[in-house]
């Protein structure tokens, strides 16, 4: 039912940004699975990328919806794992910042890309992503354990993605939804510039 469609998508949006909890504490140690589950959510630089790879990918359709959910954590685990080991990546944080003003544009302007060369854009800002999350990797983490719980906390970025995406199906939505774009573009800007830290 349309009068149904906004607090369903409210009600989802809530619960992927809701906090797990967990009754063994060896889950919430300092490098564990909610450590790194949270990790994605610390910085609105990550943020912002990863909400909009859903919105984008929910705005392409199929497969796009979920290809580019499922690409960016994969890749972004390479990334992690070049940063874990810390292989030299140059401009790490200039591509992140990129990520969120590419990413944006593309959702402001409504642009429609084949799935593969959508999944080149998002997976080479992924490494980035990916890279910062590994190189900030603490010592007294478990990285498997710490790994799967920002790979898992992406996808409930990317779910609040698509969700948000939900919202072009009601009047004005489009207008709302691009206008997200237009702030997920201006966060970037944020941090490119330094007015954002």
């Amino acid at each position: 039912m349309p009068s149904l469609r906004i607090p369903a998508t409210l009600l989802f949006m809530g619960l992927m940004l809701s906090a797990p909890a967990f009754a063994h504490t060896d889950q919430v140690t300092a490098g564990g699975f909610v450590s790194g589950l949270s990790h994605p959510i610390r910085g609105w630089d990550h943020v912002v990328a990863m909400v909009a790879v859903g919105i984008w990918g929910a705005y392409l359709g199929q497969p796009s919806v979920w290809a580019l959910p499922i690409v960016f954590p994969s890749i972004m685990a390479i990334g992690g794992a070049m940063g874990v080991i810390g292989l030299p990546v140059p401009s790490v944080e200039l591509m992140i910042a990129l990520s969120g003003i590419v990413l944006g544009l593309l959702i402001v302007f409504a642009v429609r890309l084949p799935t593969i060369v959508a999944a080149v854009i998002v997976g080479v800002f992924a490494i980035f992503h990916g890279y910062a999350h590994g190189a900030e990797l603490p010592n007294a983490a478990h990285p498997a354990v710490y790994a799967m719980g920002f790979v898992i906390g992406t996808g409930a970025l990317h779910a609040t993605g698509i969700g948000f995406s939900l919202l072009r199906a009601v009047r004005f939505g489009d207008v709302i939804v691009r206008t997200m774009g237009g702030g997920i573009f201006l966060t970037g800007l944020g941090f490119l510039t330094g007015v954002l830290s």
